[in-house]
């Protein structure tokens, strides 16, 4: 039997345990062996909770547990989930995250202690959501050297363009209806400003490469400056504006990344990811252009990767994925091809 604990019972860590509670006959069989979940780490009170019996207030109990195998992080943020998850690869767990924060400010760090400990730091649900995107890119995309990757990262930016140009509406608009819908926080900072895509772009960009790119050291700007005559002034174009996560490896090595509004040809793939979809495209110098479209966001969908994951950790329990990336990334300013008479970019 397989052993593992969800720390952070909210949207992620629920979806987790109900993917189990759905699929379990297919994930054991696929494992090859019983699925438990043993603990739930959480400090609010869940005694109405289906998994009341599970849940425990004190991070030590999984930390010295010798039967738990697996770690799922879904606190968030890079404070406590820092501790947490240095504490469990410490310990001898493997961890799975879906906490893109956590990934791109110290994945470096934590990839090397899982190295140090011969155990598994797994992130596919940290870009993306449920879009198989990762593992592709160091497993299947293995025998590619990767020029470019370009994508839709953010759901919740997206519905907001897609909504101004299907309903002609403001950027304040859209937003309300986002987070009316449940598709945007009541602080849509961390989206609306780029911040997430800019996290996920730099996490991509680390695994293609293997140098280390920090969202502090690359552009990244947001959609709130999108006007309605913006958006009229592209359509008459043929063209739609997306919010455009983007990274190169220029000719000298040197990398190059951002994140801000771009004009795309309605015709150009990434236009057809509308609302909150994400669409992620990676350039190869061997198979050429590859797409990933789907949900970007969401309880299942997310949860479907972190499960991946955690599947993926206990096969490589006696061989762990050799994952990492070092510092010093050569980052240089994205090489913007500006639509005249605007300050868009145009994606081609």
């Amino acid at each position: 039997m397989a052993n593992f604990a969800i720390m952070g019972f909210g949207t992620v860590g629920g979806g987790v345990a109900e993917v189990l509670r759905m699929n379990r006959e297919a994930i054991e069989k696929r494992l090859g062996e019983p699925l438990c979940l043993k603990y739930i780490l959480d400090v609010r009170d869940l005694s109405a909770s289906p998994y009341a019996d599970k849940v425990v207030g004190d991070f030590s109990v999984l930390e010295n547990d010798p039967d738990l195998d697996v770690v799922v992080e879904s606190i968030g943020g890079a404070k406590v989930a820092l501790d947490f998850t240095r504490r469990a690869l410490l310990a001898g767990k493997h961890v799975v995250t879906s906490n893109k924060e956590l990934v791109a400010t110290h994945g470096r760090e934590l990839l090397a202690i899982a190295r140090e400990k011969n155990v598994n730091y797994l992130f596919e649900a940290s870009v993306g959501g449920g879009i198989p995107l990762l593992r592709p890119i160091f497993q299947c995309l293995a025998g590619n050297e990767i020029e470019e990757i370009s994508g839709i990262l953010n759901g919740t930016t997206n519905f907001i363009l897609t909504r101004m140009f299907q309903e002609g509406v403001t950027f304040d608009a859209a937003l309300r209806e986002a987070q009316e819908r449940g598709y945007a926080e009541q602080d849509p900072t961390a989206d609306v400003e780029g911040l997430d895509a800019g996290r996920k772009i730099c996490i991509l960009a680390d695994l293609a490469w293997g140098r280390e790119v920090r969202p502090g050291d690359i552009e990244i700007q947001g959609i709130r400056s999108i006007t309605p005559e913006d958006v009229e002034a592209a359509e008459k174009d043929g063209q739609v504006i997306k919010q455009v996560g983007r990274a190169v490896r220029n000719a000298d090595g040197s990398i190059s990344a951002c994140v801000r509004p771009h004009l795309l040809s309605a015709e150009h793939p990434l236009a057809v990811a509308s609302g909150v979809f994400n669409a992620v495209m990676v350039r190869g110098n061997a198979v050429g252009d590859v797409m990933f479209y789907g949900r970007g966001a969401g309880d299942l969908p997310t949860a479907s990767a972190v499960m991946g994951d955690i599947l993926d950790a206990l096969d490589h329990r006696a061989k762990r994925r050799d994952l990492g990336w070092s510092e010093g990334a050569d980052i240089r300013p994205f090489p913007h091809r500006l639509k005249a008479g605007t300050a868009l970019p145009v994606l081609l």
